[in-house]
């Protein structure tokens, strides 16, 4: 799987100057600064790879040079796998080391998550589709888009501006409108877009599906209940989405309801995956 995309300069820029914002004390204490020597990064444990990309520009923000291939996000390694390599100042060495460390791990970690999620998903349902929230850290969804793409997810929304999920909340200000009558105001505002309304019990989800919805979300609903809506929504022509709880634990018993759709915030809770670096001087 190729990347999907990297992350902007200014997005690793701050994360540079978050940790370095006047280089490395200690370097320039002990006069080492420009020695020259090599930093490698490698897979501690087995995992997905994401960020790698960017450890590389990081690099290349601070005049360091790659060596070699960059192993791409996106690709499963074993563990011990060299991921990339830089060079340069020893100074500019340590500038780069941690802030490009822990950005791979985050997000390889997300990443891993995301890919044992499809599996297990995909063990209950090949055609089903992995779909994660917007719950992920505030100020992280570059970072965590990429992770949960790269691990085989796709994202549920980027945000409340570009889809048109209606929850309880928002039904609690229509007052007395009737449901076909909100669905089609929503499709008359936004005739390109579909439809989606999360409901939290079977009777909810009849009521929305004769109103004209395009999917329905189940929230924290049982796989037999779910079972039972996605059966009635064939007549609709409705997807059904299930979200609310899941994960890789019970992933693949939601797959086989023949819902279409699972949604889940598990990925951006992944442990992190360590990233080995070690950094030696150019020989004399």
């Amino acid at each position: 799987m190729s990347t999907p995309y990297t992350l902007s300069d200014p997005e690793l820029e701050a994360l540079l100057l978050d940790d370095a914002p006047w280089g490395d004390a200690t370097s320039w204490g002990l006069g080492i600064s420009d020695a020259g020597g090599r930093m490698h990064f490698r897979a501690r444990h087995a995992q997905v790879v994401c960020g790698s990309e960017e450890a590389a520009r990081m690099g290349q923000l601070r005049g360091l040079q790659l060596e070699g291939t960059v192993v791409g996000s996106g690709t499963p390694v074993e563990a011990g796998t060299l991921l990339l390599t830089l060079s340069g100042r020893a100074a500019d060495l340590h500038r780069v080391w941690k802030p490009a460390q822990t950005l791979m791990e985050y997000a390889g970690g997300m990443a891993t998550a995301a890919a044992e999620l499809v599996a297990a998903a995909r063990r209950g349902n090949p055609q089903v589709a992995v779909a994660c929230t917007r719950k992920h850290l505030p100020g992280s969804k570059s970072l965590s888009v990429k992770a949960i793409l790269c691990g085989g997810a796709a994202p549920h929304r980027l945000g409340i501006s570009d889809t048109l999920l209606v929850f309880a909340e928002h039904r609690a200000f229509l007052g007395g409108l009737p449901p076909d009558q909100a669905v089609a105001r929503l499709k008359q505002a936004w005739p390109e877009r579909q439809v989606v309304v999360e409901v939290a019990d079977e009777d909810e989800a009849t009521l929305w599906m004769k109103a004209g919805a395009d999917v329905i979300q189940l929230e924290k609903c049982s796989p037999q209940a779910v079972g039972r809506v996605v059966a009635r929504a064939a007549a609709h022509g409705t997807l059904v989405a299930v979200a609310g709880g899941v994960n890789a634990g019970n992933a693949e018993a939601y797959a086989q309801t023949g819902a279409r759709i699972l949604v889940s915030s598990a990925p951006y809770q992944g442990v992190p995956r360590d990233v080995a670096v070690s950094l030696e001087p150019w020989p004399a």
